[in-house]
């Protein structure tokens, strides 16, 4: 068990080296320790309160000399859970990681290579009513579809894209000469997630979910143009 512990522990510090995200929550950890060692809750007990505390166990079990070794046994025990039970913490935020980067990689691959197909849209059209019935019979959901050419980003249409091994909907718009992409698809229960916001290989995207729905706004538009339009697009 000890030699998967080392080996376990030995992968975990390899993936912390080169994660940003890790580092810090490792930075967080140290801190933590340092301060419970450092401050006030920590003190050192009198010589007394020790003699004290060592008659009062020996009075209440006689053999308690014995029970130290098996004390002793289990705070090494209760040591490897801890180390068990962090580096599967670890791991798990490993995998997350590593499954919210291919998502993310996915998202910007469909969104170039619509533009390099020359395949943007599907269907064709600026209104929501003839786009959004569009999906329906193609899709198991309906996309929300939002026509926000009054405020400046046009809806030109949609197609079908295929995200998280599963069809999704892909709402086309249109701000000056950039296409904006934005993916839709039901969540799995986070309804309230808080914003993301990145950019991979020149482009933009922010995240979220709003009513069991996910999604992801991509575009080369510069971030405060995009951010205004993910805006108009949560309203």
């Amino acid at each position: 068990m000890l030699q998967r512990i080392a080996y376990d522990l030995q992968a975990v510090e390899s993936h912390v080296q080169g994660c940003a995200s890790c580092l810090i929550e490792v930075d967080n950890l140290h801190s933590l320790v340092s301060a419970v060692e450092n401050g006030a809750l920590r003190f050192k007990a009198s010589p007394r309160l020790k003699r004290n505390v060592q008659a009062a166990i020996r009075a209440a079990n006689p053999r308690a000399s014995r029970s130290i070794f098996h004390w002793r046994w289990a705070s090494v025990f209760a040591s490897a859970v801890l180390i068990v039970a962090l580096t599967w913490v670890a791991t798990t935020r490993w995998n997350r990681s590593s499954e919210e980067t291919q998502l993310v990689n996915d998202i910007v691959s469909s969104h170039v290579r619509s533009m390099m197909a020359n395949h943007i849209t599907d269907v064709s059209s600026s209104d929501s009513h003839t786009v959004k019935p569009w999906f329906g019979g193609k899709l198991d959901y309906s996309p929300p579809v939002k026509d926000l050419t009054e405020q400046g980003f046009r809806l030109i249409g949609g197609r079908l894209e295929y995200l998280e091994n599963r069809p999704v909907a892909a709402l086309v718009y249109q701000r000056s000469q950039h296409f904006i992409n934005l993916f839709v698809w039901p969540s799995n229960g986070n309804t309230g997630k808080q914003e993301d916001q990145l950019t991979l290989q020149g482009y933009n995207l922010i995240h979220w979910t709003k009513s069991g729905m996910t999604y992801w706004l991509i575009s080369e538009l510069n971030q405060p143009e995009l951010n205004e339009c993910a805006r108009l697009l949560k309203e």
